[in-house]
């Protein structure tokens, strides 16, 4: 495969992808909190904490891989 053909994703794209995977994942961290404490604000603290140590892991997790050429 010649090198024009390869597709780098963008920083933006990477942050994008990150925000909308990590919504319906802390959407789903708050409802199973709930759903085992039957407690509102132990979900929505535990879901915030869960977005911002989420988000930040995964968009450097996709910018490492961006720079991994094995498998493009």
């Amino acid at each position: 495969m010649s090198k024009e053909n390869v597709y780098k994703s963008t920083r933006a794209r990477s942050l994008v992808k990150s925000i909308t995977f990590r919504i319906s994942a802390t959407i789903l961290t708050m409802i199973l909190v709930f759903a085992f404490s039957e407690k509102t604000s132990l979900a929505l603290k535990i879901g915030v904490a869960d977005f911002i140590s989420k988000i930040v892991l995964y968009y450097f997790h996709e910018r490492i891989w961006n720079i991994i050429s094995w498998g493009k």
